[in-house]
Order: C-alpha cells, then sequence, then structure tokens
C-alpha cells in the first residue's frame, strides 16, 4: 500500500505503509536539499586522521518574527473554542495544525495536535509583553517562540561544525568523560578539555539536571566508561558504542543488572550510582509511571536496589532504608540499617530502599559474598569488560543503514500521553549533536548551533538525519543537544551554545585525547 502526503518541506513525499506503521522513503530530488551544498567551508587539519570543519548551510529567507504559543490540546474543536475566547479579548489568536507524527507512531495520518497562537510580532520584547498578560489571564503555559524554529519549510541558516576521525590514521584515544570525574555534579566540556588535554571533543548523553529528578550529573541513560558500567540503560536506547580498536557503533543498548544473597536468592539491581526512587528517563523494572522509556521524564519507584561505586565518590546518599558494604570480593563486610555510608575503596555499597531494603536485611549475612553481575549487550551482542570500551547514551537513532530512520516512538521521545512533547523536541528546530558513522568506519561528531536568530536556527530530528546523510554518514544518533550542545577544539570552545548564561555545566563529555606517543 502506497500513500501520499505533503511533507513540512513543502515537497510531496512517498509514504511506505509496513505493519500500519508509515515510514518515509528517500527524498527524491536531490536539489532540494539544503545540505548537499554548504555555503560557506573551512576545514582544518588537527591531526593525521582527525580534521576539524566550519560550515554554514543555507540563508536567511522567508518569515521571522515571534509568535505565542498559548495553547495546545489534541482536540480541534477545543483549540477553536480557545481561539475564539481569544479574540473576543482583542488578541489576533490562530489555529496551527500540527500534523506531523514521528515516523514510527502507529497513528501516522491522524493530526498530533493543535497550537492555539497569538501574533505574529516583529520585536521578541512586544511578544514577551504579550505573553505577560496572557499568563496574568490564565494561560499558564504560553511561551514566546520563533517562527523559523516550528519546523516547517526553511532554508537556514545551520551553523555546522565536524569533527572527522578516521580511526585507522589517528593514533589518539576517544573517551567518554565524567564531569569532575565523578557521577554527582557537572562541569563545562572547556573544562573537562582543559583538565585532560584534549585536542577536541563534543558533550556527551542526557543527564539529570537538578536534584529534583535523582543525581544531580547523573547519567539518564547508559554509561560506560574504561570498561566500566557507570549507569544503567534506558531499556534498548540507541547509543553510542566505543570498541578497543577505536572502532565505533551505533546500537540499541541495554544492561542486566542482578544480585545473589543468601541461599543463591537472585533479585534484580534497579540502577547504579544514582538515588534510589527517582529514574530520569524511565523504562526500569518496577516504575511506578510506566516500566517504557519516556525521555526528560523522572519515574519513581519506592522499592530498589542501587550499587554504588568509586564513580559515585566516597559516600553513598543518606535516607531510609539499608546500605550493605561490600569489599572488592563482594565479601560483606557491614550491614547498616538507614543509608548514608562510607563506599570503601576498590568495593561497593549495596543501598535498598522500601521491600528492597527488608531483602537485604535477610540475605545479606556478614562475611558472605553478595554476588553483582552486569552484562551490557549492544545489538544484543554482549560488551566484553575491556578497559578500552566505552559508551555514551543517546537517542532517537536518525540513520540505520543509510536510511532515514528516527525511532522516536519506541525510545520514548515521542509519549502518547504527552504529544506535544514530541513537538517540542524533535519537530521544532533546536541545538543538536550528533554521532554517525560512514561506511569506512570514520566517525563524525557534530554539532548544530540554534535558538540564534539571523545565525543558526538549529534542526528537527528529519533535518538532522538528512544532514548526517549529506555528510556521508549511514549510522547516526541524536545525543544530548540543546543547551548542552557544545564543541571544544585545541583548547577553545568553537560552537555558540544556546543558553544565555554561556556554556553549560554538563554530565559527560566525549573526549579525543592524544596518544602518548606523539
Amino acid at each position: 500500500m502506497k500513500r501520499f502526503a505533503k511533507n513540512r518541506m513543502g515537497r510531496v513525499a512517498m509514504f511506505i505503509s509496513v505493519m500500519g506503521i508509515l515510514l518515509p522513503a528517500p527524498l527524491a530530488n536531490a536539489q532540494e536539499e539544503p545540505f548537499t551544498t554548504p555555503k560557506t567551508k573551512e576545514v582544518q587539519k588537527l591531526e593525521k586522521g582527525l580534521t576539524y570543519t566550519k560550515s554554514v548551510y543555507g540563508k536567511v529567507s522567508g518569515p521571522s518574527g515571534y509568535m505565542i504559543d498559548a495553547a495546545f490540546t489534541e482536540d480541534q474543536s477545543e483549540a477553536g473554542q480557545l481561539s475564539k475566547e481569544l479574540t473576543e479579548k482583542g488578541y489576533k489568536a490562530t489555529v496551527k495544525t500540527l500534523a506531523d507524527r514521528a515516523q514510527d507512531d502507529p497513528e501516522h495520518g491522524k493530526p498530533l495536535g493543535y497550537l492555539v497562537r497569538t501574533g505574529p510580532f516583529q520585536k521578541e520584547s512586544a511578544a514577551k509583553s504579550e505573553q505577560k498578560k496572557l499568563v496574568s489571564e490564565g494561560y499558564s503555559k504560553s511561551k514566546v517562540v520563533y517562527i523559523p524554529e516550528d519546523g516547517e519549510e526553511s532554508t537556514g541558516p545551520w551553523a555546522v561544525r565536524i569533527l572527522e576521525i578516521n580511526t585507522r590514521q589517528w593514533n589518539g584515544s576517544l573517551k567518554p568523560v565524567l564531569a569532575q570525574g565523578v557521577v554527582p555534579g557537572k562541569e563545562k566540556l572547556s573544562d573537562m578539555a582543559k583538565t585532560t588535554h584534549a585536542v577536541a571533543g563534543v558533550n556527551g548523553g542526557y543527564f539529570v539536571m537538578g536534584p529534583q529528578d535523582g543525581t544531580e550529573g547523573d547519567l539518564a541513560g547508559v554509561s560506560v566508561i574504561n570498561g566500566d558500567l557507570i549507569s544503567e540503560a534506558v531499556k534498548g536506547r540507541t547509543s553510542l558504542v566505543l570498541n578497543r580498536q577505536k572502532q565505533a557503533s551505533i546500537a540499541s543498548v541495554k544492561t542486566k543488572l542482578t544480585i545473589k544473597g543468601n541461599h543463591a536468592t537472585r533479585a534484580t539491581l534497579d540502577g547504579l550510582n544514582r538515588v534510589p526512587g527517582l529514574i530520569r528517563g524511565c523504562g526500569g523494572i518496577g516504575d511506578t509511571e510506566t516500566v517504557l522509556p519516556r525521555h526528560d521524564f523522572t519515574c519513581t519507584d519506592p522499592d530498589e536496589l542501587i550499587q554504588y561505586t568509586s564513580a559515585f565518590g566516597n559516600r553513598t546518599p543518606e535516607g531510609p532504608g539499608t546500605d550493605v558494604v561490600l569489599d572488592r570480593n563482594g565479601r560483606v563486610l557491614d550491614v547498616r540499617f538507614s543509608r548514608g555510608t562510607s563506599i570503601p575503596f576498590g568495593g561497593s555499597v549495596i543501598a535498598g530502599t522500601g521491600d528492597s531494603a527488608d531483602w537485604l536485611k535477610e540475605h545479606a549475612v556478614a562475611g558472605k559474598k553478595l554476588s553483582v553481575k552486569k552484562t551490557v549487550t549492544a545489538d544484543n551482542k554482549t560488551l566484553p569488560s575491556s578497559a578500552k570500551y566505552g559508551v555514551v547514551n543517546g537517542g532517537p537513532r536518525l540513520l540505520k543503514h543509510g536510511k532515514v530512520y528516527i525511532n522516536a516512538t519506541k525510545e520514548g521521545f515521542h509519549q502518547p500521553v504527552d504529544p506535544e512533547f514530541y513537538y517540542r523536541f524533535g519537530e521544532r528546530r533546536n541545538p543538536r549533536t550528533i554521532a554517525g558513522i560512514k561506511p569506512n568506519g570514520t566517525l563524525l561528531l557534530v554539532t548544530v548551533d540554534g535558538k540564534n536568530p539571523g545565525y543558526s536556527i538549529g534542526m528537527t530530528f528529519e533535518e538532522e538525519a538528512r544532514l548526517m546523510k549529506a555528510l556521508g554518514a549511514m549510522e547516526a544518533v541524536n545525543l544530548d543537544g540543546g543547551g548542552s550542545t557544545t564543541m571544544n577544539v585545541n583548547g577553545e570552545l568553537v560552537n555558540d551554545p544556546s543558553d544565555a548564561a554561556g556554556e553549560r555545566p554538563i554530565g559527560d563529555g566525549l573526549l579525543l585525547l592524544p596518544s602518548t606517543n606523539q
């Protein structure tokens, strides 16, 4: 079965229906692809096998200015009523139909929702003034948006920076690095690069921004550094995997954590190196709200077992529950009936809350072993515990075998209970950080600036995929973006982060470290 629909770029695109899910076919007209030829391009060879490229694609055109999103609704009649109410109050109101859905959304063909808007405004200050008025009148979720970021047809501009690493020629090492060397806390990429004398680097995966969502700085997804599993995966979400030969792959990564106590009784270990009970990104066993991935959402679980290693620092978080102190061989050194204790060098602490605290009391016996088993799989293949392996969390996938493949629903970026989230995160243009792999194994680390009118407007998920395809990638994955998007080259910040405060402290970085032989 074939259907034809007009996509957001104003072209007629073909869709193929597979098991009820519409998948877009490859774009037919290359002349309409804005990422084929950059408007400007500067290439700098950093080392043999390593280049840095600064490019600008497109140009400013089309409608600019600002709108106010006063409300979002899934119901068309409700949107019409809200628009009528605003018009009667003297506002210039319109309804925008959000026709596009995630590529793997089973409800393709049905509008995602409706935006009730006021405007346009030539100046941001005028839009902000009206937005404050709307808030005072009860439209508490209203927000000012820049029109070119809407995701409709645009010619740019896009400021793109690319690190291209031929891993067969480059003699350095590519490693994920924790902010400040431990899980709690954040650090700017520039400071990480300075400390490690990195040749270059980009920001890494998603992380916990504030304590209300868990351990601040904790990676909100899988993290493997020097072969050590630091943070558990979010249920198979796509991530960047680095192996012992510096070869990169993009794969669905899962973790399985178990603990065996007294009398060989086994239990599931819920997580690593984070506050129990708060799971950023969800997808865990027993999460109260959902056991499926849900991006930028914090699930809860009152009954958890968490292991803390030296990657967490010196001490576990305090609170009610049980802490069991283990030596490097897993032998129980101490059982404490509240949480908050020192983490022994080379050893670990297992913390339990709720019913899991009772399980620990029953199965942790001084002098006996608590055996912890951790398995990391990439596309269902087990990764060995090698010091040269690393994994950086990301999602969604953008390219698979050279074709656009954006599994936003499966990976929790489209959420049926909150359809507006996908519009804001995936269909509107935002700053982005992307990893891609060419057919010959060459790794591309790419940043796209955004939130900067006239300089760079950011990209949608679809535009990211098309950019990476134009750069020659066969596989690609979205990493953390927005204000986190950062690139450092030779000790200098080379992109323009979108946060008003400048460069954002982040949870981890992906750094290119010089060879000790150079």
